[in-house]
């Protein structure tokens, strides 16, 4: 049903599903890394993860761009993504933190992208592997824990 505005109604409602899945797929990732007063995750991660299905969804529907010109957008996403996931990270002394929010916001762009390309079952393993990670695997740190913001520190994790 095309409304006169250059966009269909059924297409809007598909890529809308998707882009609201990949927002509901990294926000308990988000919710799991904003809980310290410093985070940049409860906002960042889901908004990361919907512009990476918007990205997908743009590539996969464009049907004159060649694999070569599609693979390039993607490595772009992936590179902004990591730039993003750069900007978590902190160095003081001996000190680093924010490895694994960097890591998990690269792993929402993951998700995202997964979504944007029909993938919702590699998403949805994404998404509870991360946060299994950030869960279990904090428990089995040196002390049992993981330094404040749950980004370890002094220990590059």
């Amino acid at each position: 049903m095309d409304l006169g505005l250059g966009f269909d109604l059924q297409l809007l409602i598909r890529d809308a599903a998707k882009v609201l899945l990949a927002f509901l797929l990294a926000l308990p990732i988000g919710w799991e890394r904003g809980k310290g007063r410093d985070s940049v995750g409860f906002r960042t991660l889901p908004i990361v993860s919907m512009a990476a299905c918007g990205f997908a969804i743009i590539v996969e529907l464009e049907a004159s761009m060649s694999a070569e010109a599609r693979a390039r957008v993607l490595q772009g996403v992936v590179t902004g993504i990591g730039f993003i996931g750069g900007g978590a990270i902190v160095k003081s002394g001996r000190d680093v933190r924010g490895l694994v929010t960097a890591a998990s916001i690269w792993n929402a762009g993951a998700i995202g992208a997964a979504v944007g390309f029909g993938r919702g079952n590699i998403a949805v393993a994404l998404c509870l592997l991360n946060l299994l990670s950030l869960w279990i695997l904090g428990f089995l740190g040196p002390n049992g824990k993981e330094g404040r913001g749950g980004d370890n520190a002094g220990r590059n994790g």
